[in-house]
């Protein structure tokens, strides 16, 4: 009897220093070997929706577009990337980990043609009527030009050189990447432009 006494006091006292050893991880192991009861009115469940950024779904969305999609020496990967401003794309060569062409709308030949160095562009057009202000007296005319460069027409642009350079280098057929973006607007005007000149997807 004694030693079943001693035995139980040897345990309690472990189990005590372990609980505080542990701490809440021995709270919640204790509480989920005790029988299941039902939850009382006041205690609730609360679920925490994972937040994510327009960006790291994009992201994912790439990722599981490069488990399906591979460059080859037969058939490279036509990837794009598109930010706020510019329109880059590369044909890439996932085999040898290599870069067969590129282009985008930082190159001096887009950029130049349609003024594209830092982004859309309004060069403005068209008779304006000012009051009399600052030394200009009313009925005064100023001619201002007005050119809307559209987003669509350079990324035509972009892809009609990407094409070119590819069909220079014997690339006829291309795996389309889009980058995790919809296929919609300058991605879609870019792919289109490509078909036309030449590039089989």
């Amino acid at each position: 009897m004694s030693s079943s006494i001693s035995f139980l006091h040897i345990q309690s006292a472990l189990a005590s220093s372990q609980q505080l050893w542990m701490g809440p991880k021995l709270l919640t192991a204790a509480s989920s070997l005790r029988p299941h009861r039902h939850p009382s009115p006041s205690l609730s469940l609360v679920v925490e929706a994972k937040a994510r950024t327009r960006r790291e779904d994009r992201t994912a969305r790439h990722y599981r577009i490069r488990k399906k999609v591979e460059g080859t020496t037969e058939r490279p990967r036509l990837c794009v990337f598109r930010s706020n401003k510019h329109l880059y794309v590369q044909v890439i060569d996932d085999t040898k980990m290599h870069t067969l062409a590129s282009a985008s709308t930082m190159q001096k030949p887009i950029s130049e043609e349609f003024d594209y160095s830092s982004g859309p562009t309004l060069d403005k057009l068209g008779n304006l009527s000012m009051c009399a202000c600052g030394g200009l007296r009313l009925g005064e005319f100023v001619d201002l030009k007005l050119r809307i460069v559209e987003e669509r027409d350079v990324a035509k642009k972009v892809g009609e050189i990407i094409a070119k350079s590819c069909l220079e280098k014997g690339i006829t057929k291309v795996a389309f990447d889009r980058g995790g973006y919809p296929y919609h607007g300058r991605v879609e005007a870019l792919a289109n432009a490509a078909r036309e000149h030449g590039l089989q997807f």
